[in-house]
């Protein structure tokens, strides 16, 4: 028995969508490694060559898009995700540069994300039990989090990273996000020794924080929630 001629024209737009999704994701990811290089505009005036850094940010940003479509079904969920992974990649190629998230894309996510998540569009929380007081919760607990660590020993986290925190926390919850930073921590972790033993980065290199938060962002959404 044949099935109809629409369901299996359906199923082909399906099936495209995460390689799509993935391609424009790592398309984007290398145009806004390039604007990193460039923007916010480097004391030097110097503009950083293709790197490792861009190879870091493309695969991410491939990788995270390509799942988009498989997480969300519904067009404006996934909307709205595709818009806050495009903000995080660019803040993840600006921390990479210049250990730098700029206050034009943290400060503006912190009421976008507040907004999505009390009107019930937060594609994470809504229609979860407690799903509004987990991302309230998140988005002071988190930085609270973070800069008590910090201080204690003696970290170097900037305010960029606990900005960008109170809109991670209000996009993706408790949950979600202490799971997500776990498993970046771990992943973070094989990457940089990996980066330390083909000498890409020294032992006394100082590293950015953020590319750990936005991983564990991309896998907090990701992430099923059970």
């Amino acid at each position: 028995m044949h099935r109809p001629r629409h369901h299996a024209d359906v199923d082909g737009i399906a099936w495209l969508g995460p390689p799509l999704f993935g391609l424009g994701g790592a398309v984007f990811g290398f145009l806004a490694d390039r604007l990193a290089a460039r923007w916010p505009e480097h004391e030097d005036g110097a503009t950083r060559p293709v790197d490792w850094r861009t190879a870091l940010v493309v695969v991410l940003a491939g990788a995270a898009f390509v799942a988009l479509p498989g997480r969300f079904a519904v067009p404006r969920d996934l909307l709205i995700e595709a818009v806050f992974f495009a903000a995080l990649v660019v803040l993840l190629a600006t921390d990479l540069d210049q250990r730098l998230l700029p206050d034009e894309i943290t400060l503006p996510l912190i009421p976008a994300a507040l907004v999505v998540l009390v009107i019930g569009w937060n594609p994470v929380l809504a229609g979860k039990d407690l799903g509004l007081a987990s991302g309230l919760a998140a988005a002071v607990l988190f930085p609270l989090f973070l800069g008590v660590s910090d201080a204690l020993f003696r970290g170097a986290l900037g305010m960029g990273d606990l900005k960008l925190a109170v809109s991670l926390g209000l996009a993706c919850g408790i949950s979600q996000l202490v799971a997500g930073l776990i498993v970046a921590s771990l992943a973070s972790g094989i990457v940089l020794i990996a980066l330390v033993l083909t000498r890409r980065l020294g032992l006394r290199t100082a590293i950015p924080f953020g590319p750990i938060l936005i991983l564990a962002a991309f896998l907090a959404v990701l992430r099923p929630i059970p």
